[in-house]
């Protein structure tokens, strides 16, 4: 399994160094040259790589940590996505409902990305906080992961899990998925709710 990350804002370095402190290779792309920001990739760790936007969509599973505004970008990537796991990390806030015909903000990623399947994930906290050991207070944080792919959301909890996370499946993206998405001006309720799970 190979793993992209489109994006190195706070976000997407977040998720590198999930990445990195677990040694699984990982690769990181933006629209730039990735020449423009090989140094910062490898500040992270020796197995986060700067590619090419072309090159890292060849990955089998996708974090999209991008703005929202700028997913459609990366969809015109490949013209059909088909067996790729697409986890959609953005944060719609401030883009009115109307703009996304009423849906929640993750239908609208996975109508963008034609075939892949798709989970809202990793999303609802903070960048700082998800860039910290998931090790915390003697259990593990706590990730939320919403599809309406069962086989992707439990493909991507063992992720998770592999990563140090501990993962909660909220159901399908229109229900539980709907508590870590914001709409229009509001935010979902369980986002920015730093939480650890301690396994007994």
């Amino acid at each position: 399994m190979s793993y992209a990350i489109i994006g190195l804002g706070n976000i997407g370095r977040a998720l590198a160094k999930a990445f990195s402190r677990k040694g699984i290779e990982v690769s990181v792309a933006t629209t730039r040259d990735p020449e423009s920001f090989a140094a910062d990739a490898a500040a992270i760790g020796p197995k986060v790589i700067a590619k090419t936007l072309a090159e890292a969509v060849k990955a089998d599973v996708i974090f999209l940590a991008v703005r929202f505004e700028a997913h459609p970008d990366v969809a015109r990537a490949l013209s059909n996505w088909d067996g790729k796991i697409i986890i959609d990390v953005t944060n719609a806030y401030g883009v009115p409902p109307e703009e996304l015909g009423e849906q929640p903000s993750s239908k609208a990623v996975a109508q963008a990305f034609t075939g892949a399947r798709l989970v809202k994930g990793f999303n609802h906290l903070i960048a700082a906080t998800l860039a910290q050991d998931p090790a915390a207070h003697g259990g593990r944080r706590v990730v939320f992961l919403a599809s309406d792919d069962d086989t992707a959301a439990d493909e991507i909890g063992v992720l998770a899990e592999n990563l140090g996370f501990a993962p909660i499946k909220l159901g399908g993206l229109s229900e539980g998925g709907l508590l870590v998405q914001a709409r229009g001006k509001s935010w979902g309720h369980l986002i920015f709710k730093d939480l650890v799970k301690f396994d007994g």
